[in-house]
């Protein structure tokens, strides 16, 4: 049951500091003073952000599950 406990807090602990690190490329795109080429890379990053999420929920479901 603690092992559960851990690993719930663990997970929810990355996807809260993805969740921070997205927001702040959100609000650094609205602002459109940047350049086009850094603009390209931070919607890459944010893309990978999202999947790393996805990610990490997963394997969070898989490891309650298994």
């Amino acid at each position: 049951m603690l092992e559960n406990i851990i690993l719930t807090l663990e997970a929810v602990g990355t996807l809260l500091i993805a969740w921070a690190a997205l927001r702040v490329h959100h609000r650094v795109l609205s602002e459109h003073d940047i350049s086009k080429k850094v603009v390209r890379i931070m919607r890459i990053e944010q893309w990978l952000g999202i999947l790393g999420m996805v990610f990490v929920f997963i394997g969070y479901v898989l490891d309650i599950l298994y």
